[in-house]
Formats: structure tokens, sequence, C-alpha cells
């Protein structure tokens, strides 16, 4: 098999626990599942096209833009890697209709564990992928409100007692314990009681899930590769947890060059 065309971050599902990795490139979408074990060949044209405006750019910034789109979208502003700053009400969203549709939907505030437990938050539409996205083996929902300011603000409450990173060396040489995540919820809960009752929130049905991953092979040291270093990258896939191929050479954070034109070919 041999494609080529724009990437950006795989598409993921869960099936039966499992989960379940597509990685669209122009007209094809690619099951790397059924790429474990095989030898690929990733070799990066030189071309970067941002995947808004459709120019190319030097650099990649905010996932897959150039820098003059990176400056203009709400989806590239501060506010959606800190959502607790998000300015809306002082009519200076970057484009209010964008906002309107993504930032004020329900959102959801989980425990997951990628590695070790962590708050975090999401729209209701994207679970469970956001939980793969990070690599998590484990998540809970525990809270819900109308809108990404709410969520945000009971979050960045929350990391007064609990981490809201991921140690993404650690999750991808699978160094994660099981947690006990309703015990860390009925802890969490009472220290935010009156932020709750301000917000709205209402607890969640809680399921808990479980994820596995397609890898055959954990990594013992982490070695991360990069296409502006290396453009062309061949080895055996020994497996992708997060937004990461493991390769028998070093892992590949994909989402890491969006908007990057990379030929595939799998041996």
């Amino acid at each position: 098999m041999r494609v080529n065309g724009l990437v950006q971050k795989m598409h993921t599902s869960l099936k039966d626990g499992m989960a379940q990795y597509f990685l669209k490139m122009n007209d094809h979408e690619i099951n790397m599942n059924d790429l474990i074990g095989k030898n690929i060949s990733l070799t990066f044209t030189k071309n970067i096209i941002c995947s808004n405006c459709g120019q190319y750019t030097k650099k990649s910034y905010s996932q897959g833009h150039c820098y003059l789109c990176s400056q203009q979208l709400a989806s590239c502003d501060l506010c959606i890697m800190k959502p607790e700053t998000c300015h809306f009400h002082l009519g200076t969203c970057r484009e209010p209709e964008w906002g309107e549709n993504n930032c004020f939907t329900p959102h959801i505030i989980y425990l997951a564990n990628s590695s070790g437990a962590k708050v975090g938050i999401t729209r209701m539409t994207n679970v469970p992928s956001r939980w793969i996205d990070q690599g998590a083996i484990q998540a809970l929902p525990i809270l819900q409100v109308d809108s990404r300011i709410k969520s945000g603000m009971i979050e960045s409450s929350l990391k007064q007692y609990i981490n809201d990173k991921t140690n993404w060396r650690q999750m991808l040489k699978n160094e994660v314990d099981l947690i006990d995540l309703s015990k860390i919820r009925d802890e969490l809960i009472p220290k935010i009681a009156d932020l709750i009752e301000n917000t709205s929130a209402e607890m969640v049905d809680s399921v808990n899930y479980d994820i596995s991953y397609p890898v055959i092979e954990y990594p013992t040291k982490i070695v991360s590769l990069n296409f502006d270093k290396t453009p062309n990258i061949e080895g055996i896939v020994k497996g992708i947890k997060g937004q990461y191929l493991i390769l028998d050479i070093g892992v590949l954070n994909i989402r890491k060059f969006s908007s990057y034109e990379l030929e595939m070919a799998v041996n």
C-alpha cells in the first residue's frame, strides 16, 4: 500500500474496550490498527498546508494552521487551553458564532488515568475520543455543565487537589497502575460543593470506561521521532497509544505534525 496526503490527528473510537485508530490522508482513510506488526515508511514532502485557508506555510501553528489563521481563529485562542479565561461575555470572541456553537454546549468534567489520576474537561460529543487521545486506560465522567467556561472554572478549582497533566513518557511505557476513580470522585466533590451549586453543575450517572490499546510491545526507552529533523521515518509498528505511533525505532506524535504532507508506504 502506498498513499500520500495531508495528515491531521488520528480519528478514534472504542470497540469492545479496544481503541480504534484511523488516519485520513486526503481521500484515503487507513485503519491503523491493521498496521500493527507491519513495516511502514513515512516521508515528509516538505509541504505544510494550513488546514483552514489552504495556504502553504513554513511552520504549523496550533495543530495545523498558518500563523495568520492561528491569530484569527477562535479555535486557536488561548481560552481553548484555559477555558476559564473565556472572554465571550466581553464581546471580544474572535468568532462569536463559532463560540456559540462550540463553547455553549454540554461539557463534562472527568477523571482519567493515563499516567496517574488527573482531571480534565471535554465536550460531550468528544466522549470517549478525548480519553483515547490522552492514552487513558480508565476514565470516569463526574459532572456536566452547559458551557465550556463553567467546566474550566470547575477544572481550575479541582487542580488544587489533583493533577491535570499527563506524563506522556510514563503513558507510552505503560507504567500505569489501575486506580479507583470513583473513590477519588467521592473525595473531590465535597471540596467544590459551592462551585457546583454556583455553576448549576449536575452529577453524571457515572460509567467507568476501561480502555485497551493495540500494542504488542511497549518501549522501555522513549526516543521521539521528528519529521523536521528526519524527513523519512521507517520502522515496524509496535502499537498505538494516545496519538502516538510506537515504532521499533521510536515514537511519533501524529498530532504534532498536523497539516504536514506525508507519503506512506506499507510493506
